[in-house]
C-alpha cells in the first residue's frame, strides 16, 4: 500500500469511577518497531473506555504493555505485563473508520491507509473529511486488577481484550515500587498508610465490568410507519466502552453480529424535505441486562418511530423494553446524500 507510515496515537487511562483512580508507577508499551512507548503522568481519570484526556503523542505499532500501578482501594501494587495479538494489531492500526459521508460518493465502514478514499481526509476543508485514524489506545483499570484495553478512532472505539493484573507479593519488588510512588507523589511512609486506610475497600469486585462485556448476537432495526421514513445514521455507546457509528448502505445491510448491549443510541432520520430529525435512547441498564439474560441464538433490537416523529419505543424480539428515556430534537442540519431535496 502507498502512503504508509509509523503509527502515531496517545496513551490513555481510565477508570469506572472516581474511587477507582489508580496511580501508575512503572509503565512501558512495547512497540512492533522497538520505538518505546508510555503511559501519562500521573492518574486515571474520567469514566470507563474513555480518560477524557490526550498526551503527548506516541509512535508505532503496540504489541504488548508492562505495567506496575497502585489501586488505593485495594490496598495493592499490581503488576500487568501482557502481549497484544499482533497481527489484529497490524490491522487496526492501519484502519480508519468514517465519521461523516463522502459527498455523492458512497462511504465504507472503514479503510485502510493508503487506500484512494483516504484522499479526501487530508483535505484542507475540515467538513470533507470523512474518516479518522487511530488516535488513541485506552487502558481501563477495574478493581481486583481487571484491565480491559480498546483502539479509539474518535466516534469509533473497538476493545482489543480483557487482561488479569498480579498482586505484587515478591517483597523486594513491593518495596520498590512504594518507594517510586512515595517519591514521586511525595508521600511520607506515614501518610501514605493513612491514605492506605481511608481508601481501602474490602468490598470491591470487578464483577459489574466483566458483565458489562458480555457480547450477544443482535442487531438494531429502525422502522416506522410513516412511508417517507429514512433512516441515515446511528451511533451507539457500549457498556463495554465501545462505540460505533453505521451510515448507508451497511445500515440497511446491518447484520447480526456479537456486541455488547448498548446505553446510548443517537439516530439521524427524515420523512421528508425540511423534515429531519434526530432521537437519543437512554437504555436502562437493569431492564436491558435482565432481557438479554433470557435471550438465545440471534435476536433484534426494534427501534419504532411513530409516524408523527414525536415518540420512539424500543421492542426485543417484538417484546416491549422499558428504557430510561428518550428525546427527539426536530430541525436537525445533518445533510447526507439521499436526504430529501
Amino acid at each position: 500500500m502507498k502512503n504508509e507510515k509509523i503509527p502515531e496515537w496517545t496513551a490513555e487511562m481510565c477508570h469506572p469511577a472516581n474511587e477507582y483512580r489508580i496511580q501508575m508507577v512503572k509503565d512501558e508499551i512495547f512497540t512492533l518497531e522497538g520505538i518505546r512507548a508510555g503511559m501519562p503522568y500521573g492518574s486515571s481519570s474520567d469514566k470507563w473506555g474513555n480518560s477524557g484526556g490526550m498526551w503527548t503523542e506516541q509512535h508505532g505499532t503496540p504489541i504488548g504493555a508492562d505495567f506496575t500501578y497502585y489501586a488505593s482501594y485495594d490496598n495493592a501494587f499490581y503488576k500487568l505485563k501482557i502481549d497484544f495479538p499482533v497481527e489484529k494489531m497490524k490491522d487496526l492500526v492501519r484502519r480508519n473508520y468514517a465519521f461523516k459521508e463522502i459527498k455523492e460518493k458512497t462511504v465504507k465502514e472503514y479503510v485502510y491507509t493508503g487506500d484512494s478514499d483516504l484522499t479526501f481526509i487530508q483535505d484542507t476543508d475540515a467538513p470533507y473529511r470523512s474518516y479518522d485514524a487511530f488516535t488513541s489506545l485506552i487502558f481501563g483499570f477495574a478493581p481486583k486488577g481487571m484491565v480491559v484495553v480498546w483502539v479509539n478512532y474518535g466516534l469509533t472505539v473497538i476493545e482489543v481484550g480483557r487482561y488479569q493484573a498480579q498482586v505484587i507479593t515478591n517483597q523486594q519488588e513491593l518495596q520498590q515500587a512504594k518507594e517510586i510512588h512515595l517519591r514521586t507523589w511525595r508521600f511520607t511512609p506515614e501518610y501514605f498508610d493513612e491514605l492506605a486506610e481511608k481508601k481501602y475497600n474490602p468490598d470491591t469486585s470487578c464483577a459489574l465490568w466483566d458483565m458489562y462485556r458480555i457480547r450477544y448476537q443482535w442487531k438494531p432495526v429502525f422502522v416506522s410507519k410513516n412511508p417517507t421514513f429514512r433512516i441515515f445514521e446511528v451511533n451507539t455507546e457500549y457498556y463495554n466502552g465501545e462505540k460505533d457509528q453505521m451510515f448507508r448502505p451497511w445500515l440497511l445491510e446491518n447484520k447480526r453480529t456479537d456486541r455488547a448491549l448498548p446505553r446510548v443510541m443517537q439516530f439521524f432520520w427524515e420523512t421528508g424535505k425540511g423534515e429531519k430529525f434526530e432521537g437519543r435512547i437512554f437504555f436502562n441498564e437493569k431492564e436491558i441486562f435482565n432481557r438479554f439474560k433470557t435471550v438465545s441464538g440471534e435476536n433484534e433490537m426494534q427501534i419504532k418511530i411513530s409516524a408523527d416523529n414525536r415518540s420512539i419505543e424500543v421492542f426485543v424480539n417484538n417484546e416491549k423494553l422499558e428504557i430510561t428515556n428518550f428525546r427527539i430534537y426536530p430541525n436537525s442540519d445533518k445533510e447526507y446524500n439521499e436526504s430529501y431535496k
